[in-house]
């Protein structure tokens, strides 16, 4: 089988507090990491005893997962499985980057996200600049609200030539054309982003090749649809893996419309779809990345 897993356990802890963000500041109580901490394990085990499928594997968790120790070692242990293709995480790279060096960099990668007023801007680029020099995959993203403009552009300037900045609207905010452009500038992409995409009814990768799963295995077509198409430990999801479309008005996350089959995406993120890397984002949007 192959099959891609969008994993999101307990974890809803976060060390920064972005005003955007409803998990800002977040605690779990010890009882709350420990459960996580067990399921991510259950989960990294099912992986390992899946020896016949291929698999591509992304974190999604509400908080940040990377300042956990489970989490690291949870990545580098997959990068080292034959069957796994791709395993990424989305993170806002607050943790040190040394851990990499035991993953297998041809599997990991990493989706990472810069919030201005968290960390100083410096130590987030001195990150990523190690990211670089380590040869590992990486993208980075920044919230297009309109105070983020100016970090954006430093960013683009800054970044090693060959990072992909990729810039998400900002939840319930409107652009004007103008604005929209000056975002496009930076992320060709952006227009994908600056609407949500009408999708009912229409055919969607998930609940085919695509999953995702909770911590206690319960497994969704993707994060939002709450329908249970069964449990991945029971293995009693796979009977109910087959093409349907997608029973919501619109879809305005990236990690819900990449896998649109009525849009191109698979085709611009080829071989980089979990981690958001282009393969090659000049030919598919006819534009060249500026550098502002």
């Amino acid at each position: 089988m192959d099959l891609t897993v969008l994993y999101r356990g307990p974890l809803a802890s976060c060390d920064y507090d972005c005003p955007y963000c409803p998990f800002a500041k977040r605690r779990d109580s010890p009882e709350r990491l420990r459960a996580d901490r067990a399921a991510l394990e259950r989960f990294a085990g099912w992986a390992a005893g899946q020896s016949g499928d291929r698999l591509r594997i992304l974190f999604t968790p509400w908080g940040e997962g990377l300042v956990r120790s489970w989490y690291r070692r949870t990545l580098v242990e997959l990068s080292r499985l034959p069957q796994v293709e791709r395993v990424a995480i989305q993170t806002n790279l607050s943790c040190r980057t040394d851990w990499l060096a035991e993953a297998d960099l041809d599997t990991v990668a990493l989706w990472c996200t810069y919030h201005p007023g968290q960390t100083p801007y410096e130590r987030f680029l001195g990150k990523c600049r190690e990211l670089a020099g380590r040869g590992v995959r990486f993208s980075v993203g920044i919230v297009g609200l309109p105070e983020h403009r100016e970090h954006a552009r430093r960013l683009r300037a800054e970044l090693p030539e060959q990072v992909y900045l990729w810039v998400n609207a900002a939840e319930g905010h409107t652009y004007t054309d103008a604005e929209a452009a000056g975002w496009t500038e930076l992320d060709p992409l952006f227009p994908y982003s600056r609407h949500p995409h009408a999708s009912a009814g229409l055919p969607c990768r998930t609940g085919e090749s695509v999953i995702s799963v909770d911590g206690d295995g319960t497994v969704r077509r993707c994060h939002f649809v709450r329908a249970e198409l069964g449990n991945l430990y029971d293995g009693s999801y796979r009977a109910a893996l087959r093409p349907r479309p997608c029973p919501l008005a619109v879809c305005d996350c990236h990690i819900g419309y990449v896998h649109l089959e009525t849009l191109p995406l698979y085709d611009v993120f080829a071989g980089g779809v979990l981690e958001r890397v282009p393969a090659n984002l000049a030919a598919h949007t006819g534009l060249k990345l500026l550098r502002s």
